[in-house]
């Protein structure tokens, strides 16, 4: 069918070559709006003294609030590592033909999901309360070893149960989604190789499933980050709590605030950037193969 054939009877002819945009003057007005409010925004922030610019930029690199960020920094890479292999079995137990382990994963995430971070760091920092020892035995028979509550959980191990308990429900579901996305006939033809259970999961499963994976475990990551700042409230020398030191004596909350702030920003947009190039690097084979 010719070009001529599909136009109306009637039509006048348009040539694209000279054909002009319309104008859009509420994009004109939108975008008018969104420069003056930029404008009066920075105007604020630089012409307002009590945000403190001198008192942030003597303490962004304070040798104690460093310290705190190493220390949300390596609390969040630990909790994350640790919840995630956990999430890993929860996924598989989702999974299971076995009833009564499917009901236990399913529980689990479940309990662990509907009780906010907060209130379960507390709850492990206020265990001595319920077992004021813990110990080694057999059940309902002979001790072997006990400690004091209070001497075991300390902030560090308190905030570290807490925060593996709670991310290892998120991404036990973030990992069974990964799962799911696998299609069965890769299963099938693994184990028609000979493969085992094992090294079709670790082989093919799990190779194909990060593409699904990895996005939301990079904003669980992120996120987890975030949630350190929780870990104040049972006074561990987080970066919040190093910055919440300095202003409980000079009263200076904004600037300090500021800081912690800054500290989060930079982080957070290194691993963001980070975890674009893990999507890439993973989504590589999906490209090629649609391309």
């Amino acid at each position: 069918m010719t070009a001529t054939a599909t136009t109306p009877r009637g039509a006048p002819d348009v040539d694209v070559a000279t054909a002009r945009h319309r104008p859009r003057p509420l994009r004109w007005l939108l975008g008018a709006v969104l420069a003056v409010l930029a404008a009066q925004a920075a105007w604020f922030v630089t012409h307002n003294d009590r945000f403190g610019w001198p008192v942030v930029a003597d303490h962004l690199f304070d040798r104690n609030v460093l310290a705190g960020l190493g220390t949300s920094v390596l609390l969040t890479v630990v909790t994350m590592v640790a919840g995630s292999a956990l999430g890993v079995l929860l996924a598989l137990g989702r999974l299971a033909d076995f009833g009564p382990v499917r009901w236990a994963c399913t529980l689990y995430t479940g309990l662990f999901r509907g009780i906010p971070p907060l209130v379960q760091l507390l709850f492990w920092f206020n265990l001595a309360y319920l077992l004021p020892r813990l110990s080694i035995g057999v059940p309902f028979g002979p001790t072997f070893q006990s400690w004091s509550t209070n001497d075991l959980i300390t902030p560090l191990t308190a905030a570290l149960i807490g925060l593996t308990l709670h991310e290892a429900a998120y991404m036990g579901e973030v990992v069974r989604a990964g799962i799911l996305s696998v299609d069965p006939g890769q299963r099938d033809a693994a184990m028609a190789m000979g493969f085992t259970g094992g090294q079709t999961f670790l082989r093919v499963v799990l190779p194909q499933a990060m593409r699904v994976i990895i996005p939301p475990s990079g904003s669980q990551f992120i996120s987890l980050l975030k949630g350190t700042s929780l870990v104040s409230v049972i006074a561990m020398t987080d970066l919040l709590h190093a910055v919440q030191t300095v202003y409980n004596r000079t009263y200076e909350i904004v600037p300090m605030l500021i800081v912690a702030c800054s500290w989060y920003l930079v982080v957070v947009t290194a691993l963001s950037l980070l975890q674009q190039r893990l999507e890439r690097r993973f989504g590589r084979g999906r490209r090629e193969w649609s391309a």
